[in-house]
């Protein structure tokens, strides 16, 4: 086999783990909102355990996740059965998956932010 072909096909069954940037500002979220721990715990706890290649996988990870489009690479989560929604960007770099938090807030709150459709472009954090 060649070199190459045999980098890239390494390359392609790897997975990466998550580096989550701005961790800080779910848990200052949490704190305002005390209810909300134990779902954010639970959400933290798999992305901290998660390998992701492409973003399909999140979607694997959590089956509830949508992909938004429009270019903006960008998953919403649903995060204490639908209670809770978090919008972050994804890059997936050479030996890690940086998912930015974006912004975090209640459902009825993120509904809000569709309807402006600034789902896209928000950056709250």
């Amino acid at each position: 086999m060649f070199p190459f072909v045999k980098l890239l096909l390494t390359l392609q069954s790897r997975t990466m783990k998550v580096h989550l940037i701005k961790v800080q500002s779910i848990e200052n979220f949490v704190i305002e909102n005390v209810q909300s721990k134990k779902a954010f715990e639970t959400w933290l706890s798999i992305v901290k355990r998660a390998d992701w290649n492409n973003p399909q996988d999140i979607v694997r990870t959590f089956n509830s996740a949508d992909i938004l489009g429009k270019g903006s690479n960008r998953v919403v989560f649903n995060i204490g059965g639908n209670k809770y929604r978090i919008i972050c960007q994804y890059y997936f770099g050479r030996q890690k998956v940086h998912l930015f938090v974006k912004w975090i807030g209640t459902h009825a709150s993120y509904s809000a932010v569709c309807n402006k459709e600034e789902q896209y472009l928000v950056d709250s954090f």
